[in-house]
């Protein structure tokens, strides 16, 4: 299956708070596992996910600094929390709040990711759509696109600073506001 140009319908789908989307990709990202509810999100059969790179879903307004930090993060050793929007099938967006993980074989060697996604607090993806907004004007300001997203993970560090937090807690904050104002 080639990869599908897919137009944003900008019409936002989403998913039960007690549903986690799971998949797994080897270690240049192809998939190799993608559960029923990634399935039925994404738009796609099980056959049409497997084997194919997990970049399928990217929604075009998502930052590629994004992913560029994602990937150091992970291909280090690292796990990562991060927001994400992502593209169904058809155009829709969903949005994820996402923890990827390296998977290790026995001597220690990264052999592949996994990755849960679940609902994002409420809040949070107001908060994160105009950093994100930001960033991709920055990325887009430059012609090349390895300067564009070192610019705009730059764009992000120092909003990080003037927070006085680096990007897990930055993360972790918006989660924590969302669950302190739950019943």
């Amino acid at each position: 299956m080639r990869h599908l140009q897919v137009r944003p319908t900008g019409v936002e789908c989403f998913f039960g708070e007690d549903e986690i989307i799971v998949s797994k990709t080897d270690r240049r990202g192809i998939i190799t596992y993608a559960n029923d509810v990634f399935q039925r999100v994404s738009g796609y059969r099980e056959s049409e996910l497997l084997g194919q790179p997990h970049n399928l879903i990217r929604h075009p307004e998502m930052p590629q600094s994004v992913f560029k930090y994602l990937w150091q993060t992970i291909a280090a050793g690292q796990e990562i929390f991060a927001y994400v929007v992502n593209q169904a099938r058809n155009g829709d967006h969903y949005w994820v709040f996402a923890h990827v993980t390296p998977t290790f074989d026995k001597d220690g060697s990264i052999v592949g990711y996994h990755s849960n996604r679940r609902v994002p607090a409420k809040g949070a993806v107001a908060v994160i759509q105009p950093i994100y907004a930001a960033m991709q004007a920055e990325e887009r300001r430059h012609p090349d696109p390895q300067a564009g997203m070192a610019a705009a993970l730059n764009l992000l560090t120092t909003q990080l600073q003037q927070l006085d937090v680096d990007y897990e807690q930055f993360v972790f904050s918006l989660e924590k506001e969302e669950a302190a104002c739950r019943p």
